[in-house]
């Protein structure tokens, strides 16, 4: 469990061209390479571990993009944001979930209030939020990992059947007794907003920033198999189940993303509307077996859940997105994870193009 957090301790360098600059919402690695998202783009980066130069332990430059475009046939247009929140790394393949929710335009200052009334009650969907995909990891021609639409042994990029309007999972959540009133908010309103991603065997959790229940967040636990060039959703049980939920007392906050270690669950939260408030990482020990051995289409978890550490925050900025385990080759076998903030502010910025994450440690 981390006991202590080294500040601005890993160095991310991007290039003036890269699709991921600053909001960073979702990492993972593959060796030495970090893959990373940001909800303001449709593609990922991945950065190179670099030795460091200055006083930080860690450091990753040389960014190179890969559009989603180039790898998945997309709901939505080539350009339009996915507002990736989660990543994970599993048997060469890089799993990816968008937020799913509808957004609301906000205010804009010099417009009259008649005109920032109108801007606030409009509600839009981008089609490439709605998204849930696989892409194969192969190696490129220098040995570093790449993203294919299409690997030399057959794999195939997917992803979950739908299309610019929903999926086969937004579909169903829009007659659940929970989740359903709230598929019709925004995101940022206590709407239905997934910031989260695990994976445990065949089945994927995913976290929901929103909405939270009087108090009680919420994972949505699905299991996905490729069918053509599509992933299909599939049975839990003998009742065809497709979706199970288990909610989760996180003292009122939402999921901002998930992580395993071994067969305990990581969780990050923090306010599921926009504001300025605590960031707390949670613990859910033996979760993976818990998960396993659970039937119940409902299950609600308070007791098990201990909170680990608490990040900071910022005024408008500093928001922790992102947390992943990182390989112990590179602390020296020691267990650490990375944690990597949305709107970094100028504390964790070196110029326009590097930005800083921190570091959780056990000692």
């Amino acid at each position: 469990m981390p006991r202590s957090r080294s500040a601005n301790a890993v160095r991310l360098e991007f290039a003036s061209a890269s699709l991921v600059h600053t909001n960073l919402s979702g990492a993972a690695f593959s060796g030495d390479f970090l893959w990373v998202a940001g909800d303001e783009a449709c593609g990922v980066d991945r950065l190179r571990r670099l030795e460091p130069v200055g006083a930080e332990r860690l450091r990753f430059g040389e960014a190179r993009d890969f559009p989603l475009a180039d790898l998945l046939d997309l709901p939505g247009a080539a350009d339009e944001e996915a507002d990736l929140e989660g990543l994970a790394v599993v048997d060469d393949w890089l799993w990816l979930v968008g937020s799913h929710g509808l957004k609301r335009k906000n205010i804009k200052p010099g417009r009259d209030d008649a005109e920032n009334a109108k801007r606030l009650a409009k509600l839009s969907l981008d089609g490439n939020r709605r998204l849930l995909a696989r892409v194969p990891i192969e190696a490129g021609a220098d040995g570093s990992p790449c993203l294919v639409r299409e690997a030399r042994d057959g794999r195939r990029a997917q992803r979950l059947k739908g299309d610019a309007e929903g999926n086969q999972l937004s579909r169903l959540l829009a007659d659940d007794p929970h989740i359903g009133p709230f598929m019709a908010i925004p995101g940022k309103d206590n709407g239905f907003d997934i910031e989260g991603l695990a994976i445990a065997g065949q089945r994927l959790l995913l976290g929901l920033r929103g909405p939270v229940l009087r108090g009680w967040s919420a994972l949505l636990e699905i299991e996905v198999e490729a069918r053509g060039e599509q992933l299909r959703l599939v049975a839990l049980d003998e009742a065809g189940s497709l979706y199970r939920k288990h909610f989760l007392q996180l003292q009122g906050l939402g999921v901002r993303d998930l992580h395993f270690s071994g067969d305990d669950l990581y969780i990050l939260a923090g306010p599921t509307m926009v504001l300025d408030g605590e960031i707390r990482l949670f613990l859910w020990p033996g979760a993976r077996a818990a998960l396993a051995a659970n039937e119940a289409p409902v299950r609600f978890e308070a007791a098990a859940l201990s909170e680990a550490s608490t990040l900071p925050h910022g005024q408008g900025c500093n928001r922790a997105e992102a947390v992943c385990a990182v390989p112990p080759e590179l602390l020296a076998g020691k267990p650490g994870w990375l944690v990597l903030y949305d709107a970094p502010g100028e504390d964790r910025r070196d110029g326009e193009l590097t930005v800083f994450g921190d570091l959780l440690r056990t000692a």
